[in-house]
């Protein structure tokens, strides 16, 4: 229906355009050439008549000028509209005999014998001939304006059709998009938007909503494809469910075992620990120095014993038991830190410089540990000379970064991941003491707190440990304000 439209609206366009040339370029230059054929022909009559009141031959010339202009405009009419009724051949007759039977004799008579040979007669003659070449042009005019009026109602009625095919196809393009659109909302958009109130449904949390789509094919497959996933995911969450309950077990069995070597283990331990030592008391000396040597031994190892059950509780027990997060002056926290190490900071000669570090949301006691054992191990691996600590934190985006950096003797580059692993130990246990477990703990403590810890590697000499902590929601909310 749109092809057939807009055919004929093309058609009509082209009627249009023939229409508005044949009135433009044929009828309107054809009423201008009747009139040049009319004035022709009058000075072809006022040069006669000039001539014979005076017989001077200048009065000839509009006369001569006269026909030549005559035969173009008689062409040119032929040209532009053809002869009209037969119109322009009478008045070229008519013009003939009109010069043929007055005006050539009448011409020729007084150039023979003068103005007074022209008689009343000739004259006469001559006008009634002129008067039916006149009518006869009056006659063309009219015939001519007849073709202009009947082009400007053939234009008009043009341009009305052309205006009602337009209309018409602006009305049909108007009912197709329409009815497009209607059948588009019925086959695509109410599919589409049905499956999304489905889809939404089951993101909301009900995964045991069954999707059901219809429409398209392609709309149904889409909808299958969302049951299967939320199929997939009811799956998963009964996997998980079980592996929740599973981990619940587990972690029930943990606290479990962390009771019993809390209590259970340590307490036989600490007797053999008090014995061993007794013995060492009351028969030091007096046995061979092998004796002496075995009984050191166990001492040291019972000793060794309670420590590493200790650090492995403490470290078990690290996001495990939760307490209420605080906010925390680290300042201030860092100060009694320092403050418990005063005496080897004393014996070791060592300076810790703390610079402004800031107020974070946490539990203390773990934070605590974390800069415990940092400083606890800038002292203990201390280089040749005096330990230098200087603590540091700065700014960066939405965490706090924090540095301890200390002069000892340094840490490998390729060590950098084995460190933070439990019970790796770098170093032989006669030359350094400890279990190893430190930075582990701090590791486990950083990332439970929501940052991250590293050792820097980029440095000279010394080692040097950064790690981040979140800043707290209200420092957040005072920047953004």
């Amino acid at each position: 229906m749109t092809a057939v439209a807009i055919s004929s609206t093309v058609i009509a366009l082209d009627a249009l355009g023939d229409a508005r040339s044949r009135s433009v370029d044929q009828i309107e230059p054809a009423g201008r050439r009747v009139n040049e054929l009319n004035r022709s022909l009058l000075d072809q009559e006022t040069g006669v008549r000039g001539f014979v009141l005076t017989g001077q031959d200048d009065f000839l010339a509009p006369y001569l000028d006269g026909q030549k202009a005559e035969v173009e405009a008689s062409g040119s009419m032929r040209a532009l509209v053809g002869d009209i009724n037969g119109r322009v051949s009478r008045i070229e007759t008519l013009a003939r005999q009109w010069r043929s039977e007055y005006a050539e004799p009448t011409v020729a008579g007084i150039k023979q014998a003068g103005v007074a040979s022209a008689s009343a007669g000739d004259i006469e003659r001559g006008k009634v001939l002129f008067d039916q070449l006149r009518a006869e042009v009056s006659a063309l005019r009219t015939d001519v304006a007849g073709l202009a009026r009947q082009a400007r109602d053939d234009l008009e009625d043009t341009a009305n059709v052309v205006l009602w095919l337009v209309i018409g196809m602006g009305v049909l393009l108007v009912v197709a998009i329409g009815g497009l659109s209607v059948l588009l909302h019925r086959l695509l958009v109410a599919p589409l938007a049905s499956l999304a109130a489905h889809t939404r449904q089951v993101a909301s949390g009900d995964f045991e909503h069954e999707i059901d789509a219809d429409g398209p094919l392609e709309t149904v497959m889409l909808g299958e494809d969302v049951n299967a996933m939320r199929r997939r995911i009811v799956q998963e969450l009964e996997s998980l469910d079980q592996r929740s309950a599973e981990l619940q077990r587990s972690n029930a069995e943990l606290e479990q075992f962390a009771y019993v070597a809390s209590h259970d283990l340590q307490e036989p331990l600490r007797k053999v620990a008090s014995f061993c030592q007794l013995l060492q008391r009351r028969y030091g000396g007096q046995l061979d120095e092998r004796a002496d040597q075995y009984i050191e031994f166990a001492v040291d190892g019972a000793k060794r014993m309670q420590g590493l059950i200790n650090d492995l509780l403490a470290f078990s027990r690290v996001g495990r038991i939760t307490r209420e997060r605080t906010m925390i002056d680290l300042d201030e926290l860092v100060g009694h830190v320092v403050g418990n190490f005063s005496d080897r900071v004393e014996e070791t000669g060592a300076t810790i410089v703390v610079g402004d570090l800031p107020s974070v949301r946490g539990e203390a006691s773990l934070l605590s540990a974390v800069f415990q054992n940092l400083i606890s191990n800038a002292l203990k691996f201390k280089g040749p000379s005096a330990p230098v600590i200087k603590i540091d934190a700065e700014r960066d985006g939405e965490v706090w970064k924090f540095s301890v950096r200390d002069n000892g003797i340094g840490i490998e580059p390729e060590y950098s991941d084995r460190i933070f692993v439990i019970f790796q130990r770098l170093h032989p246990k006669d030359a350094y003491p400890g279990t190893g477990i430190g930075l582990a703990m701090c590791r486990k403590i950083v990332e439970y707190h929501g940052g991250t810890i590293w050792l820097k590697t980029d440095v000279d000499s010394g080692t040097t440990f950064e790690f981040t902590l979140p800043v707290a929601a209200e420092d957040l909310v005072e920047v953004t304000a």
